[in-house]
């Protein structure tokens, strides 16, 4: 039986229509066709497999790579009354276990998976006995060799066609070229060749690429200029530090943000941005993901990324409200420089893969034999720092260890304090009798807790402190003693990456490693940063650049990028240049560049030989750093 899709948007959603796309998306999945969907960066894609989930009985399962998006949508979808669940790794397989069967016997209409859930057969088996009626993959670029983000992990996807046969998927992605889009629908078996696309046109979006020597000045005066909320990407996480200070310093209201920190100072960051008490947000590409925040007036990158796909994806978090925004790429020679550097760097040879390899064995101490299938938390500071290695290197050199399927990677993973009761509730009823001094305790987790006789759930040690007036140690004391008797299962939070040996450790001399395939992404990546290059150079509209890329042939002029107004604009007259220099001093004497950005007649360059000529002709006068008209 199928319900009304218009019924369950307004429902759940709260929303009268669908955005452009959606509806074909969410018909075409109900006809029972796989289909591709490609949707710009806030163009509402998980509605497209949500709303389709809720119309029919079963569960939909959900792959994705984002952790924090998974999390997110999990929270989302139980505020609106449907029934979510998400598993990835650092859990532990009991938890793992007990939210399988719940998918299985419980009311549970979404599932989220990381992609290496998938590795385990247990996952694989369990999902063979769900009523599936729909597979959606996220970020679907991930499975392509092609794309700029290939995850290895991806390519197990094909394994659920096997597991049902005949329920769709909705292979969704915001960045996809010609030669993804095809690999996508090869490696999940598409038994149809839909394929929905939404243009890459955002017609609110102005892109500026300016190359620039001081960067930090004129990143400043482009958000005193813009106003609003806004993000500014930089390359490393000691750059987000040292870039938010200096506009707090310059007093901007701005925050820095990175995979390093902890997790609860991560939210508190991101909250405070998406509020509004925070101004401007500095951070590595770690940020933005699955982060929906309509007003955002401009996204500034201070270094080229190294794919127009990752660019096109960050540059497009400014003005999904529809207004008027701008998607500013600030660079300098030396940035093309260490762009070559790390492209080189992404590449190691298969000695290198092999010394890494074996250092790992070593880090662990791992017996040659050991360590199948073992979960491990992974520093890799620490670890480079021990073996003296560098990190880039070391993070492509698992990537490639990853692929060949000796190992699995993610991303750093926050997972609250969890406890489940292992008893029960008689036999926990004889325990407290037995034991007087936990009585008390026990009672006030059990009210402040519910259903932790079924189901791991997560607990806060400091608010326990708080409710039952002791000590943070005095809780944690507490409540390991209850594990070691086997009354509860605790399990402290973590909040580090993981790294998981899916094989026995062998000798790195027997370590099969594909150079080939090296070879292959590197000619790939080769390709793809040369199309960042070009980017910057050509003098072409960036949008119509932008859209090309993506097989968009036949876009029109923007009329709003640095090229289009540098084209269309009429050089300013000399009278408009010295009205526009009066309006501005006749108020107060400025400095130089201040008069420069205050002037509002022509471009920067005409403005500073304008004024220079002015001195000359000494029209103005310069007294203790301020420019003065002459009388």
């Amino acid at each position: 039986m199928q319900r009304d899709i218009h019924g369950i948007l307004h429902k759940y959603w709260g929303h009268k229509a669908f955005r452009p796309l959606q509806e074909e998306i969410i018909q075409s999945v109900l006809d029972g066709r796989d289909t591709l969907a490609l949707m710009p960066t806030g163009g509402g894609k998980s509605v497209c497999f949500q709303v389709p989930a809720m119309s029919r009985e079963g569960i939909c399962i959900v792959v994705t790579p984002l952790i924090a998006l998974m999390k997110d949508q999990v929270e989302n979808l139980k505020a609106r009354g449907i029934e979510a669940v998400a598993i990835f790794s650092g859990m532990r397989k009991r938890e793992v276990d007990i939210a399988l069967d719940n998918c299985i016997y419980g009311p549970v209409k979404f599932l989220y998976l990381s992609p290496e859930r998938l590795m385990s057969e247990m996952v694989q088996e369990r999902i063979r006995h769900m009523g599936v009626n729909l597979f959606a993959i996220d970020e679907a670029h991930c499975i392509s060799q092609w794309g700029y983000d290939f995850r290895p992990p991806y390519l197990l996807l094909s394994n659920l066609r096997e597991l049902h046969p005949e329920v769709p998927f909705l292979a969704l992605t915001a960045t996809a070229t010609p030669d993804v889009v095809s690999d996508i629908q090869e490696k999940l078996v598409f038994r149809d060749g839909i394929v929905l696309k939404k243009s890459f046109y955002r017609e609110n979006l102005a892109y500026m690429v300016l190359h620039e020597e001081n960067k930090s000045a004129r990143m400043l005066r482009i958000i005193r200029k813009l106003g609003g909320s806004g993000i500014v990407y930089v390359r490393n996480r000691r750059e987000t530090q040292e870039t938010a200070r200096f506009l707090v310093n310059e007093g901007i209201s701005a925050d820095f943000y990175h995979a390093g920190l902890p997790s609860e100072e991560r939210m508190a960051k991101q909250d405070n941005w998406k509020t509004g008490h925070t101004r401007v947000i500095v951070a590595t590409n770690a940020f933005g993901m699955g982060i929906d925040k309509a007003d955002v007036r401009f996204v500034i990158h201070l270094e080229p990324p190294d794919s127009l796909e990752a660019y096109y994806q960050e540059a497009g978090r400014a003005g999904r409200d529809g207004k008027k925004s701008h998607a500013v790429l600030l660079y300098q020679d030396a940035d093309l420089s260490q762009l070559t550097k790390n492209f080189e760097e992404s590449f190691p040879s298969v000695d290198y893969i092999r010394k890494v390899y074996q250092s790992l064995g070593n880090y662990y101490q791992l017996a040659y034999g050991a360590g199948e299938n073992l979960m491990l938390d992974f520093d890799l500071g620490e670890f480079c720092q021990r073996f003296q290695l560098e990190p880039i290197p070391v993070l492509n050199a698992l990537k490639f260890l990853e692929r060949d399927g000796w190992l699995a990677m993610t991303e750093s993973v926050y997972l609250p304090s969890r406890l489940k009761i292992e008893v029960p509730p008689d036999e926990l009823y004889r325990f407290q009798v037995e034991n007087q001094q936990m009585d008390g305790f026990i009672k006030m987790i059990l009210r402040a807790y519910g259903g932790a006789f079924d189901h791991y759930i997560p607990i806060r040690e400091q608010e326990i402190s708080r409710k039952f007036g002791l000590n943070y140690q005095g809780v944690i004391d507490r409540l390991l003693f209850l594990h070691k008797r086997q009354i509860i299962d605790y399990l402290p939070q973590t909040d580090s990456p993981q790294l998981q040996f899916l094989l026995p450790r062998v000798d790195s001399q027997h370590l099969h490693i594909d150079a080939p395939f090296i070879n292959l992404r590197k000619k790939i990546k080769k390709n793809k940063l040369q199309a960042v290059f070009d980017y910057l150079s050509r003098d072409r509209c960036r949008s119509q650049s932008l859209l090309a890329y993506f097989d968009e042939q036949d876009s029109t002029l923007c009329g709003e990028c640095d090229i289009c107004l540098r084209n269309n604009r009429v050089k300013p007259t000399t009278a408009e240049l010295k009205a526009a220099l009066h309006k501005v001093l006749e108020l107060e004497p400025l400095a130089l560049q201040e008069l420069v950005d205050q002037m509002e007649v022509g471009e920067e360059a005409e403005r500073l030989d304008f004024i220079r000529k002015c001195l000359d002709k000494g029209l103005l006068t310069e007294r203790e750093g301020l420019l003065h008209l002459v009388p």
